[in-house]
């Protein structure tokens, strides 16, 4: 067991290696993605022209603020949006297969080729198990009619295979538990059975929205290595929602970095963490607490506050904030999302201008101090 260090953008101590995707390894390829919420005080842009792609058997992580955007954005992969919110442009395209190809955003919501997706292809694990389960309902009659209905087994075999499923994220007396409840759980365990329902059905995609935000320190630890050690077993890939760079550094192939619905820059985790290219994602990297910094270090805030999706400022949406903001270019023109070559985008006017090394830290930390385990 080690603690995993956030690397200093620019100069620091590299995040786990991990080859980026070839373009035909994509599972799925999200382009241009627009997210509307109608609302009393009126419409919002909670995601605005989005575009990355999902590599097979990869982990991409969405990094942002609250209100980036980047759930919503989850959500849309399973076409699964709140009532008030609709996808009115671009694509959500899924290839469960060489040669075959669905858009996920062009099927009803409500309609039975999408609910025969969720759950069997692509599954979702929230942030909030208690939410997520029905309290009213023992964990085996929640699992038992999904693992029947997707995998067409009879109910003893669905019975064995959700026990099965328990035990293999590590809940004691897996059977015995199935009779249980919800409530009846610690919070940890309560996310490991949200974790087992996921995976039961052998899905291609997990979406995995900040998994381990309301959990200590040791079990964020332990739910971070059972999602990469499933991983590594099944190939599956992972979307990976989160706001730790801890995180981030240990887990990710490829990162997605939103602010206020669209992506300022993307690239392989190597690349974000050492040649980041928006002043955004230099911010985000440098306001990381460092271990070995002094108790007199200031951390580099990133100053003023994340607009209002209602009043979004001209131009560049980040220039209110930025350190690199050009008065009558950034606060006139809106950036365009400039290609620097394979999977890696930024947008900015400046992708050139911020690449001066940041002061490399004594000893680089995870943002968390969590201590993760290397896969």
């Amino acid at each position: 067991m080690r603690l995993t260090p956030i690397p200093d953008a620019g100069l620091g101590v590299p995040p786990v290696p991990r080859p980026a995707a070839e373009p035909q390894d994509l599972l799925f390829e999200v382009e241009n993605l627009k997210v509307h919420f109608a609302t009393d005080d009126g419409l919002v842009r909670a995601v605005d022209g989005v575009t990355f792609g999902i590599p097979r058997a990869k982990t991409v992580c969405i990094v942002g603020e609250s209100g980036s955007g980047k759930s919503i954005t989850g959500r849309s992969l399973m076409n699964l949006l709140p009532h008030t919110a609709r996808i009115v442009d671009g694509h959500v395209l899924y290839h469960p297969e060489p040669g075959r190809t669905i858009d996920i955003g062009k099927l009803d919501p409500r309609g039975k080729p999408i609910r025969a997706l969720r759950g069997k292809d692509v599954s979702f694990i929230s942030q909030e198990p208690m939410a997520a389960l029905s309290p009213v309902h023992t964990i085996g009659q929640q699992m038992v009619p999904v693992i029947s209905r997707h995998l067409k087994l009879g109910r003893r075999e669905a019975t064995e295979r959700a026990a099965a499923m328990l035990a293999r994220v590590g809940i004691p007396k897996p059977a015995e538990r199935l009779g249980s409840y919800p409530f009846e759980f610690s919070g940890g365990m309560r996310q490991r059975v949200c974790i087992a329902l996921a995976l039961s059905c052998r899905p291609k995609l997990v979406i995995a929205d900040e998994p381990t935000t309301a959990l200590d320190v040791t079990t964020q630890a332990n739910i971070i290595d059972l999602l990469v050690e499933l991983q590594e077993e099944s190939g599956l890939s992972i979307l990976f929602i989160t706001h730790d760079l801890g995180v981030v550094a240990e887990v990710a192939s490829d990162v997605v970095v939103m602010y206020l619905g669209k992506v300022v820059e993307r690239g392989s985790v190597e690349e974000i963490f050492h040649d980041p290219r928006h002043p955004y994602t230099r911010a985000l990297l440098r306001s990381v607490p460092r271990l070995g910094a002094g108790r007199d270090t200031r951390l580099a805030a990133i100053r003023g506050m994340v607009p209002s999706p209602f009043d979004r400022p001209k131009g560049c949406d980040f220039h209110p904030r930025c350190d690199f903001a050009i008065a009558g270019t950034c606060d006139v023109t809106a950036p365009p999302d400039v290609a620097l070559g394979g999977s890696r985008s930024v947008r900015c006017v400046l992708p050139e201008a911020i690449r001066p090394p940041v002061q490399r830290a004594e000893t680089p930390p995870s943002s968390t101090q969590r201590t993760l385990r290397h896969g």
